[in-house]
Formats: C-alpha cells, structure tokens, sequence
C-alpha cells in the first residue's frame, strides 16, 4: 500500500484485507476491498493526493481490480462505539461523483462494523500488526445494526445493481439468524435452503453470476425481473421475522415501514 503510506506515512498503523479476500476468494467481479487503521484524521491535501492516486489505479480502465478503501481512524472505533466514524471512503460506484470533484470526508458509516468483523475474522494484514492487536471486536447486536441499517440502500440500488443486492440481503438474513458474516455465495446457499420454490430462480441466477459473470457480461431475462420485487418482498419478510426476537430498536422501525407495516 505505497499510495496510503505516501500520504499519511508513519501515521498508518496497519491495513488489512476484508470482503471476498477473505471471505471465500475473489470472484470475477470482486473489488480488492482494504481497511485502513490510521493514527490521526488527515487534511484536505491529503484526502485529494488519496483520491487522485486512487482514481488513477483503481478499475477496469487499467485492467486491475478495482479497489475499495476504507479509512478509519483508531481513536474512532476502539473503544469500540455505533454507529462508527469512518475517515475516508473510496469505491468505483463513487467514481463519476468524485471526477466531478467532490472529495471523502468523515462521516458516520454504520457498515464500518461489519468491516471490522470480517478483517478481525480474515486475519490478514498487508502492514502492521494483526487486527485483533488494533480493533476491537464488534458486539452481536451492532452487526444486526449496521446489516439492517444498510437495507434502504440496497433497494434504492435493487434495479441497477441487482445481482449484489439480492446476495447482500441473503448475507443479512445469514448474519442475524447466525451472527456471522460469510461469502455472498455461501449466504446464498443458506437461503435457497430455505425458500419457497417460488422465490430461489432471481437468487440461483445472482449466484451464480457472482461466481461466473463479470459485470460486462450479466444479463436477467424478463421472466427474472419479474421475480425480483416478490422475491426481495420474502426476504425482507424472513428478516423482520429475526428481528422480533431482537431487542427494539430504530432499524426494526426501518424496515418495518419498508415492509408497509
């Protein structure tokens, strides 16, 4: 991780791998997803010369994986609290608004939990000390947190990045009736496990473009769109379902009135 230590030099305190990396393997479409432990927030400077390396490596255009980075500073998240401040984020679903000039700031990221979990799980650092010496682990009930959290979302996405979305809702079902995190394939494995006949087609397909498929190349016959809003309907339905037997809280409210009730 040249780029990262270039800019913030001795104040990186480790940077581990997280998502497919370690859950699994990367797939066809997979980013090279990394966390970033610093010691310190950095500047403006600093955030631009992050962004601009990045915009310049990361994705297909230069025939290299694309690259998710993830910031945080430790003061931040250990003692661990929720939801999390995350220092800086970079994604290639951000790339057309950061070319057009904004750049990662602080801001809260409830998903950081999940993050951390993973790359205290995968145990495996690029630099620095192991994770389990750097981040502290997160509670069960946060990860339902964050996994819920994130829901709104995914359904503003569930047409344009439908593959992701359905496995991602699967990973969320997995996690709150098992409280870990697992492959996008493995989770959706558990749920075509348990579906109604009716609802496994929309899934079988997202896995197994998941497995096989670039991005360039996905394809959803009319047949399968139409399965698409009942099948995420149940899903949703199955996780409302686990989260009754949770203690309250505001994302139950969430996804309640997603679910019209």
């Amino acid at each position: 991780m040249e780029l990262v230590g270039g800019v913030l030099g001795r104040d990186v305190i480790g940077t581990y791998l997280h998502g497919s990396c370690v859950l699994g393997g990367l797939r066809p479409a997979s980013d090279v997803d990394v966390l970033v432990v610093s010691r310190r927030r950095m500047d403006e400077q600093e955030r631009r010369t992050l962004l601009g390396g990045l915009l310049r490596i990361s994705g297909s255009r230069n025939e290299v994986r694309p690259v998710e980075l993830t910031v945080v500073v430790q003061s931040e998240v250990r003692p661990w609290r929720y939801p999390p401040t995350g220092d800086f984020l970079y994604g290639e679903w951000l790339r057309a608004e950061y070319e057009a000039g904004a750049v990662p700031q602080p801001e809260s990221m409830p998903d950081l939990a999940l993050l951390i979990t993973i790359a205290l799980a995968g145990d495996h650092p690029l630099t620095g000390p192991r994770p389990t010496l750097v981040l502290d682990p997160v509670p069960r009930a946060d990860l339902v947190r964050a996994s819920v959290a994130g829901v709104p979302g995914l359904l503003d996405d569930l047409d344009s990045d439908t593959r992701n979305v359905l496995l991602t809702l699967a990973r969320i079902w997995t996690t709150l009736a098992t409280g870990r995190i697992v492959s996008k394939d493995a989770a959706a494995d558990r749920a075509l496990a348990q579906l109604p006949t009716e609802h496994r087609a929309v899934l079988e397909h997202a896995r197994q473009l998941y497995l096989d498929c670039p991005y360039s190349e996905e394809s959803w016959s009319a047949a399968l769109r139409a399965q698409v809003r009942p099948h995420v309907n149940h899903v949703l339905t199955e996780i409302d379902r686990l989260l009754t037997r949770a203690p309250r809280m505001a994302e139950h409210d969430i996804l309640r009135s997603l679910l019209g009730g």
